[in-house]
């Protein structure tokens, strides 16, 4: 049996608390460039695309970025292992992509909010309604 390996799914408020409890945790919005600056973002999170424009690739230097983020690795010890790595996209799609990568790259301790900042679209395809880390009122900002 292969089993695919994928980022756990942590709620936006779960991502949160990660966020209070290890000082060590990194919050990595994943989402375009124009979404993070127009869009919003939580507060505190760096930004690394994992798809972004002109061409919407994926960016193929995102693993070595995450990497970088974490110091190539100085964060992980014996004791408390590998600090926790939690992706956020716009409604939790993207992310479980990013997600995967960064564990086929040997990563531990990767995650993903599952309501991404905006949520899913609501019955009048509006976003920010349903959930997402703006609609829960956790810390965001914009430029």
């Amino acid at each position: 049996m292969n089993k695919k390996k994928e980022p756990a799914e942590l709620s936006p408020k779960q991502a949160w608390q990660v966020l209070q409890d290890d000082p060590r945790a990194l919050l990595v919005d994943i989402r375009s460039t124009m979404e993070f600056l127009f869009v919003g973002h939580p507060r505190g999170a760096v930004h690394v695309a994992w798809i972004d424009e002109p061409d919407w690739d994926i960016n193929p230097h995102f693993v070595p970025e995450i990497r970088k983020l974490l110091l190539g690795g100085a964060v992980c010890d014996a004791q408390e292992g590998c600090a926790p790595v939690i992706l956020i996209c716009r409604s939790g799609k993207r992310s479980v992509e990013a997600g995967k990568a960064l564990l086929n790259a040997g990563l531990k301790n990767v995650y993903h909010v599952d309501e991404g900042f905006e949520g899913d679209l609501d019955d009048n395809h509006q976003r920010g309604t349903v959930g997402g880390w703006r609609f829960h009122g956790l810390p965001w900002e914009q430029c």
